[in-house]
């Protein structure tokens, strides 16, 4: 069914409320529309559609942006709680190419449970006419786990993939471009529905330092915040250079140090941490960006890493911060519009809204974005793709990124019970 492109003048109420405990366990089993944005137990979930509106092609985040500008011109909002998720959010993600189907949503639930620094709230979203008063929350019987009767090739094989790789890697050496990112996508099948709260749950519980994510059937777990912006500061976590983790604690130090040496590694890195400080800096008056990347440890990989800050000069919303960092080099390359090109030629598959934003932004603009990394979007209640990226460049070998990607499918394949 189309979402709405209107929207009914919203009538938002946040209440504080006592510690409800796990957050994803208060998601109905029944729930419409479940959403989530979770990071160490903290942030929110909800469910329920006061309003929302799909939007497509070049214009998906300038015709959202200027959809919720209506909606908070028009909403009646009281909060008790003036923290990050309380008062009237939106919720969102976007495809990662301007012609993808996909394209872009944003989503007003009708019921928020949030907390923040010890302090919890519920927030409701109704219209005028039909106002409704706090839901019982209470812990939803533990979700089944899906019956996984088949994993299989995406686009491309696993060989095919690789080869389409190893044709990248000559393009870059013969000077076409610095770098470009190749994802691969997996097809789970299940012979009953998944529910989303299994996988959200699993994702939390094993990847607390990520932020879970649930926004119209995209579901994952991303260690990249593209952007946050609160009280005019925005902040930028790159991600950009991966090793696979072996479990052995003192052989993992030494492959965070090797990966902190690696030329290849450092060579992407910089491109991206490059492309992020360029289309953050025409809109901060300063900017911090640090000279070396520091080793950010997760369970299943490490990534080189670096935080990028600034200062706003301007009163631009956090949607359309991520807008103009999108698409970064961590997602899609360097020059973009050469390594765009080249994944539309290469890759065979639409990517949908895998590596482009996803998160939210309340009334005043602020909010969080991440990528949409180390995720999966249902396509059927029985059917989910997953993908995977790496960055290739000229020193890039197509059999090591085949394992690269296969690392990165890992948190999905566990969350979903079909191994690593």
């Amino acid at each position: 069914m189309p979402l709405p492109q209107s929207h009914p003048a919203l009538v938002v109420r946040s209440v504080r409320i006592p510690d409800p405990g796990d957050l994803v366990s208060l998601i109905p089993a029944d729930a419409e529309a479940p959403v989530c944005w979770l990071r160490e137990g903290d942030g929110f979930v909800g469910w329920g559609t006061a309003t929302a509106i799909q939007t497509e092609g070049t214009s998906r985040f300038a015709d959202a942006e200027q959809w919720w500008r209506g909606v908070v011109e028009d909403a009646v909002v009281r909060s008790q709680v003036d923290l990050p998720g309380a008062g009237l959010i939106a919720v969102g993600s976007f495809a990662f190419a301007a012609a993808s189907e996909a394209g872009g949503v944003l989503h007003v639930p009708s019921i928020v449970v949030g907390r923040q620094h010890d302090v919890a709230w519920v927030t409701t979203v109704s219209t005028a006419a039909g106002l409704s008063g706090a839901p019982e929350l209470g812990a939803s019987e533990c979700p089944d786990a899906p019956r996984i009767s088949e994993v299989g090739d995406g686009a491309l094989s696993g060989s095919q993939w690789t080869a389409a790789v190893g044709a990248a890697v000559e393009r870059i050496q013969s000077g076409g471009l610095d770098k470009v990112v190749m994802a691969r996508d997996v097809v789970v099948r299940s012979e009953t529905a998944i529910d989303p709260r299994y996988l959200l749950r699993n994702l939390s519980d094993a990847y607390p330092n990520t932020w879970t994510y649930s926004v119209d059937g995209l579901i994952g777990a991303t260690p990249e915040m593209l952007l946050r912006r609160q009280k005019g500061l925005v902040t930028s976590r790159v991600l950009a250079g991966t090793i696979r983790r072996t479990g052995d604690d003192e052989h993992d130090l030494a492959l965070a140090a090797s990966l902190a040496r690696s030329s290849k590694d450092l060579e992407e890195h910089e491109y991206a941490v490059r492309s992020v400080a360029d289309a953050l800096s025409p809109h901060c008056s300063s900017m911090n960006v640090p000279e070396s990347p520091f080793v950010l440890h997760l369970p299943n990989v490490m990534h080189l890493a670096t935080d990028v800050a600034g200062v706003l000069h301007e009163d631009v919303s956090s949607l359309s911060l991520a807008a103009s960092l999108h698409p970064s080099a961590a997602v899609c390359g360097t020059p973009t519009l050469a390594a765009r090109d080249l994944i539309a030629e290469l890759e065979q598959m639409d990517r949908g809204r895998y590596a482009g934003p996803v998160g939210w932004l309340d009334a005043a603009g602020d909010g969080e974005w991440g990528i949409a990394l180390r995720c999966g979007e249902l396509e059927t209640p029985s059917q989910m793709r997953l993908f995977a990226g790496c960055g290739i460049v000229a020193g890039s070998e197509p059999e090591s990124e085949l394992t690269e990607s296969d690392a990165k499918l890992v948190p999905m394949r566990q969350a979903l019970g079909c191994g690593a």
